[in-house]
Parts: C-alpha cells; sequence; structure tokens
C-alpha cells in the first residue's frame, strides 16, 4: 500500500508543479528559483522526443516505449511486494514508477514533456529537467546501491 502512495504522490507532485508551469507567461522563463541562489533557474521547456529530442518525430512510439517500460516495472513491484523484506529494491521502483508516470502523463495527454529546471553547473547546466526525470534517477539510484551492497556483501561471506 505505501509504494502506491509513493507513486501517486511522486506523480502528483510533479504534475502539479508542471501546472503551475504551464499557466505562467512565456515572456517570465527562464528565471532563478528564489531562495536558490543561482544554483537552480526555472523554465519552461516543452520536449515532444525522449531526452534532448530524441525520437520527437516519432510519437507514438515514444509513447509506447514508457508505457511498456512502465508496465514491465509495476510487473515486477507487484512480484516483489510477495516477498518480505527487500525494502530498498520495492522503494526504489516506486519511486522510477512515479516519476515516470508523470511524464507518460505529459506525452499522452499534451504530446510533450514539460521540463522546468536546470542545474547552473557548467557540465550540466544546459539540460533542463523535471521532478520526474530525478525521481527516475532517485529511484535507479538506489536500486543499484543496493545491488553494490548486496554484491559486496556476497563477497565478504565468500572471503
Amino acid at each position: 500500500m505505501i509504494y502506491g502512495w509513493i507513486i501517486g504522490g511522486l506523480a502528483a507532485l510533479d504534475l502539479g508543479i508542471k501546472s503551475v508551469i504551464e499557466s505562467e507567461e512565456d515572456d517570465t522563463f527562464p528565471r532563478d528559483l528564489p531562495s536558490a541562489k543561482g544554483l537552480i533557474k526555472v523554465h519552461k521547456n516543452h520536449n515532444a522526443g525522449f531526452p534532448f529530442g530524441f525520437m520527437k518525430e516519432r510519437p507514438e512510439l515514444v509513447k509506447g516505449i514508457p508505457l511498456m517500460v512502465i508496465s514491465a516495472m509495476a510487473g515486477a513491484l507487484c512480484a516483489l511486494l510477495q516477498d518480505k523484506g527487500k525494502t530498498a529494491q520495492k522503494a526504489g521502483i516506486a519511486i522510477i514508477i512515479g516519476g515516470a508516470l508523470s511524464n507518460l502523463y505529459d506525452r499522452v495527454v499534451r504530446g510533450y514533456v514539460v521540463d522546468y529546471f536546470s542545474i547552473e553547473w557548467e557540465p550540466i547546466k544546459k539540460v533542463v529537467f523535471n521532478l520526474g526525470d530525478m525521481f527516475v534517477f532517485l529511484g535507479s539510484t538506489i536500486i543499484m546501491l543496493e545491488q553494490t551492497a548486496k554484491s559486496l556483501a556476497e563477497v565478504r561471506k565468500k572471503k
């Protein structure tokens, strides 16, 4: 049950922010995020493709591929819910699904994903993200760290 709340809550948070961004006039962007001391800029970008506009000329694939991946991840989460423990894996997958669902909603309903912030750090300052993207990254990182810790524990056990 908690994982459903995580998925819904994260998707709703991102979609709520996107709704606010979409309601604002285009000429107010980009701008500094107040209190971020110039580290974060707020944008209003529309991306009809995958990251960096990849495959924007293939809208059905841009909708269909994420739908298939989200469905597979939801199936994996349902299977994991049968097992006790595995909390990091379950949470990681739920966080990924929450982020991915908000972007899938955008693709299906709006025809594009709303990206709305950039981090003003030279290597990535030209990339505009949304919280859904960050949730996918965070969930993936949680799963990767959990798997790394598990592998290290197995190596130590063999010694």
